[in-house]
């Protein structure tokens, strides 16, 4: 019978953030993968887990998460850790999940420490919906493009960021989505946690002369919606009724489908768009 992948939430500081069931899963699994043994060996020491550790990482994922899905398959059960907060989020880790699932391997998540929800919750702003970017990526052109796709994001956004990258960050931040609303969080369920409720603006300004330490999630505030909807309303009132129409009869639209969506965007009835077209 296949064994069983524990995906195991792991603190992302303060050790009393581990649960229970997380720690018995670790003493009672055949194997762990960690992301880093060595600093996963002081978590192991400090709760006496004695089980055998190994190396699962950036580097090897695709190589060990098969190696791993076979001992699976052998009926060896296997749980994975990240050297903080929840495996397979922005982790290495959901590439042993993919394969794992296709191999038909039972999985398991044991919920636990998170810094971007830790974050999210301390940040006083919305929270029912909201949109996880992780680590910006590091190519010049993708991280434009995922920085010009945020600007109509109304979601919450959720961004992480090292130290050496933050200044640069937060000012590319400020030029693309303006003085948005920010939370800055640092440290987090540390003992030096620290939570800045601030604007781009501030921020950028603030670490001009404050140098940065510590992991930082940073939580920015959506788009506002209507402010995006008057702003593409302005773009449709430059064109002509004609022009806005054939935009969308071009597209195979019929005539009578095409007013009410010219009406939709003009924010007007469609008996003013049909007066005009007959005017």
């Amino acid at each position: 019978m296949p064994g069983t992948l524990y995906i195991c939430a792991t603190p992302i500081g303060n050790l009393d953030d581990i649960t229970y069931r997380v720690v018995n899963t670790l003493k009672e699994v055949d194997l762990i993968a960690a992301e880093d043994t060595r600093h996963s060996m002081k978590l192991m020491t400090h709760f006496d887990i004695h089980t055998p550790l190994t190396s699962y990482h950036e580097h090897n994922k695709v190589e060990k998460a098969a190696r791993l899905v076979s001992r699976m398959l052998e009926g060896v059960d296997v749980a994975i850790i990240t050297d903080a907060g929840t495996p397979a989020i922005s982790d290495p880790g959901e590439e042993l999940v993919r394969q794992a699932v296709k191999a038909g391997i039972t999985v398991t998540s044991l919920p636990g420490a998170c810094a971007c929800i830790t974050a999210l919750t301390m940040s006083a702003l919305s929270s029912r919906r909201f949109a996880f970017e992780a680590f910006l990526p590091s190519d010049k052109k993708e991280r434009r493009d995922v920085l010009v796709e945020l600007v109509t994001e109304t979601r919450t956004i959720i961004i992480y960021e090292a130290p050496h990258h933050l200044r640069t960050t937060l000012s590319e931040l400020y030029e693309t989505l303006g003085n948005r609303t920010i939370t800055i969080c640092r440290e987090l369920t540390k003992r030096h946690e620290e939570c800045i409720y601030t604007c781009m603006e501030e921020a950028v300004s603030m670490y001009e002369n404050i140098p940065p330490r510590g992991e930082y999630v940073l939580v920015i505030k959506g788009a506002d919606r209507q402010a995006l909807a008057d702003e593409k309303r302005k773009g449709y009132m430059k064109m002509t009724i004609d022009e806005h129409m054939d935009m969308y009869m071009e597209k195979g639209i019929d005539r009578k489908e095409a007013m009410k969506l010219v009406a939709r965007d003009r924010g007007v009835p469609k008996r003013e768009i049909y007066n005009s077209l007959i005017d």
